[in-house]
Order: structure tokens, then C-alpha cells, then sequence
């Protein structure tokens, strides 16, 4: 069977699971390479930036942004070939690189998610803070919602156990 025709069988489900997570990814990935440039949107300072995404004070440097936005886009564009979007791209890489690639952004979104609701009982965030109020309407709901349905995508493709043995040689050959 082509991986067009594997694709084509993927629910639709799973295959809007992926593009939704691989947008969020994309869109977050673009805002990282805008805050490298030194712009500081939606607010006029650094302090203030890093205050409001992460409660802490870091610098946002080029040197920090930009290989996290490469991980963003990079993430955002194997959880879309994990969900059967981009068939083109799906034969050039061995196939455990988007399901796990799709695990791992996953993992991420969920750790992160995790932290948040530790962040929304009020522990090591100030309730009064418009961190708190992004961190409890918005970074927590969506970075769990994302993990989750990153998760699906990643499982919905899981093959058979027998050939993931065959996919470990088929990537040690492409590695040599």
C-alpha cells in the first residue's frame, strides 16, 4: 500500500487533530522568530514579555528564540506528516521520526499543561498577576487540549508490533 493511500485511510479526525496542533505549533514558532528580531508584541518591554509568558524574568535573545522556534516549526510540521497531511513529505523520512517527533510534542504539551495547573492553585504564581489569568484561561486549557489530541494523532498511526521492528532496521539503514 502507498503512503498516499495510508494517509488517504486516516480518520478525518486525526488528520484535523494534527493540522490544529500543527498550527498552534506553526503560529507559536512565527511569534518566537518575531521576539528574536527584538520586538516585544503584545507589550512594550522584555521585562514585561517575559513577565507575562513565563512569570520569570529571561532574556529574550536571538541566541534563545531562534532554536526554540526551529523546535516549534520543526514539531509543528512532523505532527502534521504523523496525521497524514503532508504525504509528500511522509516517504522521505524514516516513519518512526513523526510519531515519535508527535509523541514527544505531546509529552511537551502535557508536561507543560501539568505545570500550569500547579501554577492555578496559586503555587509559585500570584493570582493578582496577568499571568495567572492567561496561565488558567488560556496557556493550561490549550497546552492540555493540544497535548492530548497530539497524543491521538501519534497513537491513531501506531503500527503493528511487528513492524515496528521492521521500521528500527528499515531507520538503521537509512542512519549507515
Amino acid at each position: 500500500m502507498s503512503d498516499e493511500m495510508i494517509n488517504a485511510t486516516k480518520p478525518a479526525s486525526i488528520r484535523s487533530r494534527a493540522t490544529a496542533v500543527g498550527a498552534v505549533l506553526a503560529v507559536d514558532g512565527l511569534i518566537h522568530l518575531y521576539w528574536a528580531t527584538g520586538r516585544t508584541w503584545p507589550v512594550h518591554d522584555t521585562t514585561r514579555l517575559s513577565q507575562l509568558v513565563l512569570n520569570t524574568q529571561v532574556p529574550f535573545t536571538p541566541q534563545g528564540l531562534v532554536p526554540l522556534a526551529g523546535l516549534l516549526l520543526s514539531g509543528a510540521t512532523l505532527v502534521v506528516v504523523q496525521g497524514g497531511r503532508l504525504p509528500g513529505l511522509d516517504h522521505r523520512l524514516p516513519s518512526v521520526l513523526p510519531r515519535w517527533a508527535t509523541r514527544a510534542v505531546a509529552g511537551g504539551l502535557l508536561a507543560r499543561g501539568a505545570v500550569g495547573l500547579v501554577w492555578a492553585t496559586g503555587a509559585w504564581a500570584d493570582p493578582g498577576d496577568t499571568f495567572y489569568s492567561l496561565n488558567l484561561l488560556l496557556y493550561t486549557p490549550l497546552c492540555l487540549l493540544l497535548g492530548r489530541a497530539a497524543w491521538q494523532v501519534s497513537a491513531a498511526s501506531t503500527p503493528a508490533v511487528g513492524t515496528v521492528a521492521a521500521e528500527v532496521r528499515q531507520a538503521r539503514t537509512l542512519r549507515a
